[in-house]
């Protein structure tokens, strides 16, 4: 089976459900802890310029624009990259992740950081992107990333494929697709093989459940010097 294409396809159809879904406000864990904690996560730092890949109809851009950043997001579904264009200006673009390794970035810069917010879903697509990530980004550039955190995922705790769903969400969400999933000692070993270490990592806290609502890796390219 194709997952990535899937994976496409779903939210090519889902689009509008998932902008009306980020406008109201309608998934919890969002509105009370993980919007928050990657914004905190990424001003903490403040770094001049960042890229948010896969950003969806652009929130986090927006919001990080409001803070004094200059921010260009990117995903591969047009529809979602309309509504941002709408909302947020002209600091977004088309660009799919196997656009952002074939080097057809329309940005033709190094940041100082990179954002993915629960943006990295497939295996060799997401693979490639993070090894691809230090070529667009300045010597001891940073890598902020927020996903699913082990203890949310049902089943073993083993590296690989899950079968999805929209279970939770009030819109009418079609097509559920599976997603790959890691171990926090697998992440680790792909950031570090594509040349970044970690500097610390993140678990906002749900303030209803008291338990992890996310993991946050914050990670730093690892410099010439420090190879030696």
């Amino acid at each position: 089976m194709d997952y990535s294409a899937k994976i496409i396809e779903s939210w090519n159809v889902n689009a509008e459900k998932w902008i009306t879904t980020i406008n109201n406000e309608e998934i919890e864990s969002r509105k009370l802890v993980t919007n928050k904690a990657i914004i905190d996560a990424v001003m903490e730092y403040h770094p001049e310029s960042i890229i948010d890949i896969g950003c969806g109809e652009g929130w986090l851009a927006r919001e990080l624009q409001k803070k004094g950043l200059s921010v260009f997001g990117i995903d591969g579904v047009k529809s979602l990259i309309k509504n941002a264009t709408d909302k947020g200006g002209e600091h977004y673009a088309v660009c799919g992740y196997k656009d952002v390794v074939a080097g057809k970035l329309p940005v033709k810069k190094l940041f100082n950081a990179a954002v993915i917010n629960f943006a990295l879903i497939d295996k060799e697509e997401a693979e490639e992107l993070i090894n691809y990530l230090p070529a667009i980004l300045q010597q001891n550039g940073l890598l902020f990333i927020q996903t699913l955190h082990p203890l949310f995922v049902e089943g073993d705790y083993v590296t690989g494929w899950k079968e999805g769903s929209w279970n939770g969400m009030k819109q009418n969400f079609t097509m559920p697709y599976n997603w790959f999933f890691r171990t926090i000692e697998d992440w680790i070993r792909l950031f570090s093989g594509a040349g970044f270490y970690l500097e610390i990592l993140k678990e906002p806290i749900h303030p209803l459940t008291l338990k992890p609502a996310s993991v946050i890796f914050i990670l730093r390219l690892k410099s010439f010097n420090s190879l030696l």
